[in-house]
Parts: C-alpha cells; sequence; structure tokens
C-alpha cells in the first residue's frame, strides 16, 4: 500500500514536469511513457486485486477525474493518459467486487465499503459535470477525424470501435466510459442528456459549425444509451417531427447531422420504433442512399442492415423500395475501394437477399455479374472472400433452382473454398462447406461438375473437424439428387472414411455416419446396400451384443430394418456370411436377433422407426420357419405397440386410420413468413410417397400377414400359435384390425 500511495505522489510530480516541459522537448516522449507505466500499475492492481485496492478508490477517483474533467488537465494531459484515466473510472464503476448483492444481507463487507465510498465520491453535481463533460467535450469530432473524413472516408466511415479498443483509443473509450457511467447512474444523468437534447431542437443553422458539432455528439449519446432511455424518450415522435426534417438537409456541411441523425435511427430500430414508420424510413434511406457524401451513403447502408435484420422487420412493407435500394446498395459496393468497406456492404447486401428470399430474384444480375471479378480480385483478402461466401449462399437460397445458371461461377468457388490441399482453405472452408450443402439443396438436378466437386469430400472427413455434421448434410444431398450416380462414383471410397471415422469417433459421431448409411439405403435399397456391404457386420454384430446406448441402438435398429424390409434377400445373404464367420446357424442368428430387436423397441422414440421396424418384423412373415413362429409372440407385441404410435381414431366413423401415409395431393399452402421448399424438400416429398413407413398401411400389412400365416398353418395351427400372444394385447390387435 505504501508502494500504490507512493505512485500517486510520482504520478503528479511527473504530471507536473509535462506542465513545464511544452510538447516539443527531447523528453516529453519519456515522460508520458514514464506516466503510462505508472497508470498501468494502478490499472493491473486493481483487475487483479479488486479487495485491496479499496482504500485506493477514493483516491483514484479524485486523481482521474480531476485530471479529465477539471481545469487541473489543462495542458497536461495527453490522449494516452485520458484513456487510462478514464479506464481507472470505468473500472472502478463497473467492478462487480464493489457492487453491493441484490440481498444487501448476502453483500460482502469489502463491497458495501467499497459502495459507501463510491456513493458518496459520485454526487449529483460530479456525475451532471462528467455526463456533461464527457457529451460536449470528449464527443466532438476532433479536427483529425473531420480531415479523415474528407481525405479517407472510407477508413473514418469503418472504423474499428468494437473489441478492446476502449482500452488503448479515446474515442470508444469515452463511448464506454458514458455507457458504464450512464446505466448504473441512468437515473441522474438521464434529465442531463434529455435537457441537452431539449436545447437543440429543430434544424442547426449550417453557419455555425461547432453547434453542428454539439448536435452531433448529443445525438450519438442519446444513440448509445437507447437502451436506457427507453421510457424517457417518444422516438418515433421524435423521428417524424424532427430527425426525418433533419435529414431533408441536403447542405454538403448538414451532412455531419445527416451521419448521426441514420446512425441513431439504427441504434433505436430494435428498441423502439413503430412498425409502421417503416415505410418513411425506407423513403429516408432510399434518399440517403444517393447522398453526395460516401460517409452517409455507408452509415446509411448499416442502418438499412439493422432494420431488415430487426424482429419487426415486414417484406411487404419493404418490397416497393426493394429494387431501388438494391441497385443503389450495388453501386455503393462498386464505389467503394477498401477490403473492409466491401465486407461491410457485401453483409448488408447478404442480409437484405436473406430477408426477402425469393422476391430478390428480378434484382439480382448486376451483382451474379460482378461477385466473379469481386472474387478475382480479392485474391489476397480471405475475410472478403468470406464475405462473397456468405452473400452467395443467401443468394442461392434466394435463386432456388435458378441458382444453376451460377455453376460456372459458383463451382469453382466451392472447389477451391473446400480443397484442403489449398492454402485459403483455413479461412473459407467453413462457408465454403455451407455454400456446397445450399447449392445442393437448391440443385434442380446432377451435373458432372457438381459430382466431380466431391472429390475433395475424402480428405475432409479424414479432418474429423467440427465440420463433420455438414460434411454428412452434403453426403446425404448428393443422395437425394442423384443415389445412382453418386454411389456409382463414390461409395467405395465413402466406405472407407466411414470404417475409418468409426474407428475413433464419439457415439454422437457414430450416429450421424449410421444415419448417412440409412439415408442412402432408403433412397437406394439395392445398390446402397451392397455398397456400404462392409459396415453393415458390424451393425448386426451391435445389436446381438445388446449395445448400450439407446440413440446408437435404435440406429441400428433403423438400418437393419431397412435393409430387411427393402432388400430383404441380401439381408438373409448378409445373415448366412455372418452365421458361417461364427460358426453358428443363420436360424439361430435370425432368432437372436429378433429377440434382441424385440427387447429393445424401447430405444426406438422416432414414431416413422417404430414402424418401419414393425414393418421390416412383418416382412418375415408367413413363415413355417421354427425359430420366427418361436418369436411369433415377440413380433405381435411390436406390432401392437406400433400401432398404438401411429393410427388414429376417427371420431365420426370411429375407425382407425394410419396417420403416417402421405398422399401426393397434399400441396401445403405457405404462410408469408415461411420459405418455399427447396428442390431438396421436393425430392424428399417424392422420396416419402414411395417409401413403405408412408405408403404402406400397417393396419392393414398386420392383417395380410396374419392372413397368409393362418392360410400356411391351417385353423388348428393358426390358432396354437395365436395363444402364444397374451389375451390383452390379443384383445387389442382385434380392435386395431376390426372393420378390415
Amino acid at each position: 500500500m505504501g508502494f500504490l500511495n507512493a505512485v500517486f505522489e510520482r504520478l503528479r510530480q511527473f504530471l507536473e514536469c509535462c506542465r513545464q516541459v511544452g510538447p516539443g522537448s527531447v523528453c516529453r516522449e519519456k515522460l508520458e511513457k514514464t506516466v503510462i507505466l505508472y497508470t498501468k500499475v494502478l490499472l493491473d492492481f486493481l483487475e487483479y486485486h479488486p479487495f485491496p485496492f479499496i482504500p485506493l478508490i477514493q483516491r483514484s477517483l479524485e486523481f482521474a477525474v480531476s485530471y479529465v474533467f477539471t481545469e487541473a488537465g489543462e495542458g497536461v494531459a495527453f490522449e494516452r493518459f485520458i484513456v487510462q484515466c478514464m479506464n481507472l473510472i470505468k473500472m472502478i464503476v463497473k467492478n462487480d467486487s464493489y457492487k453491493p448483492a441484490k440481498n444487501i444481507e448476502d453483500s460482502k463487507p469489502e463491497s458495501l465499503e467499497a459502495h459507501k465510498i463510491k456513493t458518496a465520491f459520485f454526487t449529483h453535481p460530479t456525475l451532471t459535470e462528467i455526463g456533461r463533460r464527457l457529451v460536449s467535450h470528449y464527443f466532438l469530432l476532433t479536427e483529425e477525424e473531420l480531415a479523415m473524413w474528407e481525405e479517407d472516408p472510407e477508413s473514418f466511415a469503418v472504423e474499428e470501435t468494437g473489441g478492446d479498443s476502449w482500452k488503448y483509443s479515446i474515442r470508444p473509450c469515452t463511448e464506454v466510459l458514458f455507457l458504464d457511467i450512464f446505466h448504473n447512474y441512468s437515473q441522474t444523468l438521464t434529465p442531463v442528456l434529455l435537457e441537452m437534447v431539449q436545447n437543440l431542437q429543430g434544424p442547426t443553422s449550417v453557419e455555425e459549425p461547432v453547434t453542428l458539432l454539439i448536435k452531433d455528439a448529443v445525438y450519438n449519446a442519446v444513440g448509445l444509451a437507447a437502451y436506457e432511455l427507453f421510457d424517457n424518450v417518444d422516438f418515433d415522435l421524435w423521428f417524424k417531427n424532427q430527425l426525418l426534417g433533419e435529414l431533408q438537409v441536403s447542405h454538403h456541411r448538414y451532412k455531419l447531422i445527416r451521419r448521426r441523425v441514420i446512425w441513431l435511427v439504427g441504434q433505436w430500430i430494435s428498441v423502439k420504433f413503430k412498425s409502421d414508420l417503416r415505410p418513411l424510413l425506407y423513403e429516408a434511406i432510399l434518399t440517403l442512399m444517393q447522398d453526395p457524401d460516401l460517409v452517409v451513403r455507408i452509415e446509411t447502408a448499416t442502418t438499412l442492415k439493422l432494420t431488415v435484420d430487426d424482429f419487426e422487420f415486414r417484406t411487404e412493407q419493404f418490397l416497393p423500395y426493394l429494387e431501388s435500394i438494391f441497385s443503389l446498395l450495388f453501386q455503393l459496393l462498386q464505389q467503394v475501394t477498401e477490403c473492409d468497406t466491401k465486407m461491410q456492404v457485401l453483409h448488408v447486401i447478404s442480409c437484405v437477399i436473406e430477408r426477402v428470399n425469393i422476391q430478390i430474384r428480378p434484382y439480382v444480375g448486376c451483382l451474379v455479374q460482378y461477385l466473379p471479378l469481386l472474387w478475382k480480385q480479392s485474391e489476397e483478402h480471405n475475410m472478403l472472400r468470406c464475405a462473397i461466401l456468405t452473400t452467395l449462399i443467401h443468394l442461392v437460397q434466394g435463386l432456388g433452382a435458378e441458382s444453376k445458371n451460377l455453376y460456372p461461377f459458383l463451382l469453382p468457388v466451392i472447389q477451391l473454398s473446400t480443397d484442403v490441399s489449398q492454402p485459403p482453405h483455413v479461412y473459407l472452408l467453413e462457408d465454403g462447406l455451407e455454400l456446397w450443402l445450399v447449392t445442393l439443396e437448391n440443385s434442380p438436378s446432377i451435373t458432372p461438375e457438381l459430382l466431380r466437386i466431391f472429390q475433395n469430400m475424402s480428405a475432409l472427413l479424414e479432418l474429423s473437424s467440427e465440420n463433420l455434421r455438414t460434411c454428412f448434410q452434403i453426403i446425404n444431398a448428393y443422395t437425394y439428387l442423384s443415389a445412382t450416380e453418386f454411389l456409382q462414383n463414390y461409395a467405395e471410397s465413402l466406405c472407407r472414411s466411414f470404417c475409418d471415422l468409426l474407428k475413433d469417433i464419439t457415439t454422437e459421431g457414430q450416429v450421424q455416419v449410421l444415419k448417412v448409411v440409412e439415408i442412402a439405403i432408403k433412397v437406394s435399397p439395392v445398390q446402397a446396400s451392397h455398397m456400404f456391404q462392409q459396415l453393415l457386420p458390424a451393425v448386426l454384430r451391435g445389436i446381438l451384443d445388446g449395445e448400450r446406448y439407446p440413440v446408437v441402438m435404435s440406429t441400428y435398429l433403423g438400418v437393419t430394418g431397412r435393409v430387411l424390409l427393402q432388400n430383404s434377400s441380401f439381408f438373409f445373404s448378409l445373415l448366412s456370411q455372418m452365421a458361417a464367420d461364427l460358426h453358428q446357424e443363420a436360424d439361430q442368428l435370425l432368432g437372436s436377433l429378433i429377440e434382441m430387436w424385440v427387447d429393445r423397441m424401447d430405444n426406438i422414440t422416432q414414431p416413422e422407426r417404430r414402424k418401419l421396424s414393425s414393418l421390416a418384423l412383418l416382412s418375415l412373415l408367413p413363415s413355417d420357419n421354427s425359430v420366427i413362429q418361436d418369436k411369433f409372440c415377440g413380433i405381435i407385441n411390436i406390432c401392437v405397440e406400433a400401432l398404438h404410435d401411429v393410427m388414429s381414431e376417427d371420431p365420426e366413423s370411429g375407425t382407425f386410420k394410419d396417420c403416417m401415409l402421405m398422399s401426393s395431393l397434399e400441396e401445403p399452402k405457405l404462410t408469408d413468413d415461411e420459405e418455399p421448399p427447396t428442390e431438396q424438400d421436393k425430392r424428399k416429398k417424392l422420396l416419402a410417397l414411395e417409401d413403405p413407413v408412408h405408403s404402406v398401411s400397417l393396419q392393414q400389412c398386420v392383417y395380410e400377414k396374419l392372413k397368409l400365416q393362418q392360410q400356411l398353418l391351417g385353423e388348428a395351427g393358426f390358432q396354437a400359435l395365436m395363444e402364444t400372444v397374451d389375451a390383452e394385447i390379443v384383445r387389442q390387435l382385434q380392435e386395431f384390425l376390426q372393420g378390415l
């Protein structure tokens, strides 16, 4: 503590030296470095040891506030020192260790002590003075900033204020301090800020540059504190009566206010902005996107993004302005030259495309022609390329099947982004995979080029990174798109990749891999069963060994059910092969398999899969095989359980119907908020119509199989078989089958 108190003494002495040694002196730089080092000691101590720092709170606040907010700092304080002092104040104000708990009784005595010191220091007059000076002095745009606006508008408009910039740069630092103080003392500071706004009502004369700067600063404060001011500002009224008018003042000196007002609306849009004022705002945006000043145009684009990205956004309100605004956005994208600005504008374009979806189709021609050029120019700028990929993702979704026209550009982009032998993949892979997936989902048909890109996949599966899930979705999308060609070309390498993956992957990963195999067998039962033959014995072994993870077991049974139901000859040859390897009888193996299946049916939770299991086991009937007859009771139990899952009673006729059956006639009506179905959705629908789960009535199937079994065994034999089933189960079965 002695040392820390001495730090304050030394700081004063060095700062006095600064007063005597002018800015031009040789030792000025050394002095400033020393001062910064000493303030860093205080900041670090406060950060790592908040409780021992409590006795120094009073002194720190007096020191920092006097140099930053009173005359004491004039001629002494330099920018980096001001930043350090503000951070000291901010850390004391914001520090959780210095706040009492919600229940005062639960507070640590140290926290109460710190809170008491802060409360005594931050009196009404002190807070008012700090609030006023922050806004009217530190928020003002500086000569340097105004010069930068003129000379390098893009750097000015896209100045980095995120992340940790408040620790080092004066503007973000003052804004963060303002926010923290406002948040903690809003009752005192709200009236101060509102009074400042009140004094600036009406348009400001362009002949008063200082007043314009002050208005800019005050509006900045109102934007930053939007959430805190929610109850105190009628923003809708203010927007209509004052702000809209200010946006229409076209004098070039008023660009300061035009830019600030449109920024301010962006800050308030998600806080409090009536939906029916949107068209007025879109008109203002349309005008400002044509403003002579580039900074104003860039700021307007950013506010547009916040507006369309908001929960209250309604496409129909925006449609009348879509064409004009989209073409102005595109012009802006071409006008700006810096990488960061192009990225920013692309994000706005992406956002607009995403929100209006298919309504964008008529207007994207210009963008589609320009993106290949931009991609070529951005070879050195991977982050800009990421922004282009994001734009393409939304573009493909908006264009749907029409995105096929983009393939000459799109496919090489996907190829490069997902090729792990190319250095850029480090940056582009995640977005590249996402683009690959939406391209497949929206593709009307397979093309040789689209098929060829799949060569990148085996290396991606080897990476087995967090992108695996997307890789599996891509494989499924190829299967849905063109199973025959896809599996002919790639099933062998896929099977190898899957065998490698299954060796060292989590249970969730195993489930994901097997789901891909299950979908392949569902789409193409004969071809896929043969092509993934290597994987299937492990699945059957998993069932026979009584796999203990329910989700894995459910997936094993799903895959096996598909093979048994849709490719039974293959199933039995696989079983014979396994029996030979295990030196067992095939029938004995089948018996164990059915027994485990019946026993673990509860592991299957999805009704579709439960029905699939029932249909698969029913496909073993009629049979005079003693093993199957031995398991007859279990098979019937499962069928009755599944009937409970899938049958719904028609209240009028009292009959039951299978609610999983689908007819091709149902074309669902889309509401405005719903996305139209992708090409893949349509493919899945057609596939579902052919899938036994959705095309075969379980009730009908059970009835017919029992009838055939009865014919095979004769009445007496059949009755003896039925007597192995529990009487209550038989009663339920009869109830389901009545009327057939």
